[in-house]
């Protein structure tokens, strides 16, 4: 898929937001632990995407009902469905001054087009020293889903199902779409916001 950026300006993806607060004094705190100076862009985007995946529950894997939005919120509780993971792994990267944007995917939400459909949540992270953008899902791996940090080919959490009314988005956000952060402040069980109140289109 030919991915289209939002905006043509790299500077865009790394603005530092309310949703995407990378100057959080917490978000401070654990950059330092995650990072350092040696690492290359690469491999401070391997350890960043792999510790949201692994380490910042999803909240439907959990059945976690707090809803987290802001990076901050996200690190603090540990939790939260996609949208709110991909704004944690955003603030991550761009506090290294890495480009990072928002993608989206159309997905079926449990196993058949009867039971709905929703929009997912994932990044676009761009290294300068590769000149690309490469799709990266820290959605949290379990049995079925194996998400896997690559920058030779995708290895997201899910493949689309064209057949069945799903849809890769291309565009590259330059900030997470306003029908995810309505859904995020709107509800207050994450649980029930996931059964019954995601978006189905952008």
């Amino acid at each position: 898929m030919q991915m289209v950026c939002e905006s043509d300006r790299l500077e865009d993806y790394l603005l530092d937001l309310h949703e995407v607060n990378y100057s959080n004094s917490k978000l401070k705190e654990k950059a330092e632990e995650l990072f350092s100076p040696t690492q290359t862009e690469v491999e401070k985007a391997k350890v960043a995407f792999e510790f949201v995946r692994d380490e910042i529950s999803h909240s439907w894997d959990i059945q976690g009902q707090r809803v987290t939005c802001d990076a901050s919120d996200v690190l603090a509780y540990q939790e939260g469905i996609c949208y709110a993971k991909s704004n944690l792994l955003a603030a991550l990267l761009r506090s290294q001054g890495i480009p990072t944007g928002f993608c989206y995917q159309r997905l079926m939400l449990f196993d058949t087009p009867e039971k709905g459909y929703c929009i997912h949540a994932l990044n676009a992270v761009y290294f300068n020293s590769l000149n690309k953008w490469i799709r990266l899902d820290a959605r949290g791996n379990k049995k079925g889903i194996d998400a896997q940090f690559s920058i030779s080919e995708e290895k997201l959490a899910f493949t689309i199902q064209e057949k069945l009314d799903e849809k890769d988005y291309p565009t590259i956000y330059t900030k997470p779409h306003p029908k995810t952060l309505t859904v995020l402040k709107e509800h207050t069980d994450a649980v029930e916001m996931y059964k019954n109140h995601l978006p189905q289109f952008l």
